[in-house]
């Protein structure tokens, strides 16, 4: 197994935590900040050089930001577009070659619901995410013949440090969707590896949060409009408009 993340303190509790469950595990850990695209193009050349045979790649990093985009910051929303598009791109670019000529594999792209619909105050955020959803697809149905499954994960509210490190300023934030639509990042994580072993192409964990968005997804573009209307109309500033998006964060 080979663990990348961008905090080496996170990468090495991780990787005690696996020998914990399993003494024989073989383990890589690579600190990377995705961002760096030398550096990135420098793991994709230790991985081709060390012969480490990758049947599952599981693209699960991600940014994210809530506020008006007027008001964002260029550096943030830059970092989004690096890791969400740019990475996640560019690992499927490099690896998938090597899925290919060994004839099987699996891709696990992590999206999230946002990317089913524009969603204001997460402007860039929801569009990334529509991306990762309309790439995983789009190669899924060129790989059909290669044995190689890709799945992209769509993820509602999530109970993880996503929010409080996606809304801006430093006050401490909470999801503000019912209960019923909050999904536990063990539940999310148990359902995307199931998907993947039945070969589907997309799976939103949880049933109400499922049933909400096929809802969502069958709606005309000007009531979506109207609705986006009347919740800014209503809403306070003060109170983030999270309960529509949600992604498991803090893990590599």
């Amino acid at each position: 197994m080979i663990l990348v993340a961008r905090r080496s303190d996170r990468l090495e509790a991780l990787e005690s935590e696996l020998k914990a469950i399993n003494p024989d595990l073989e383990l890589f850990g690579r600190p990377l900040d995705l961002r760096d695209r030398v550096k990135l193009k420098g793991f994709c050349d230790w991985l081709n050089e060390s012969a480490l045979s990758i049947d599952l790649l599981i693209n699960n990093a991600g940014i994210g930001d809530h506020g008006p985009f007027v008001e964002s910051d260029w550096e943030r929303v830059g970092s989004m577009l690096e890791v969400n598009v740019d990475a996640l791109t560019y690992l499927a670019y490099r690896i998938l070659p090597a899925m290919r000529k060994a004839g099987k594999g699996a891709i696990l792209n992590v999206g999230s619901v946002a990317g089913l619909l524009p969603l204001p105050n997460s402007a860039v955020y929801a569009a990334t995410k529509a991306y990762v959803i309309s790439f995983s697809e789009a190669i899924r149905a060129e790989l059909r013949s290669s044995n190689i499954s890709v799945t992209a994960l769509c993820p509602g509210p999530v109970e993880t440090e996503f929010l409080s490190r996606a809304t801006r300023g430093t006050a401490p934030q909470k999801h503000t969707a019912p209960e019923y639509f909050i999904v536990s990042a063990q539940e999310v994580v148990r359902q995307a590896l199931e998907a993947i072993a039945h070969d589907r192409a997309r799976v939103i964990p949880g049933v109400t949060v499922n049933l909400a968005m096929s809802v969502i997804a069958f709606l005309p573009m000007f009531i979506k409009r109207l609705l986006y209307k009347a919740q800014l109309k209503h809403q306070s500033a003060a109170v983030p408009s999270d309960s529509l998006y949600g992604e498991p964060s803090g893990a590599p």
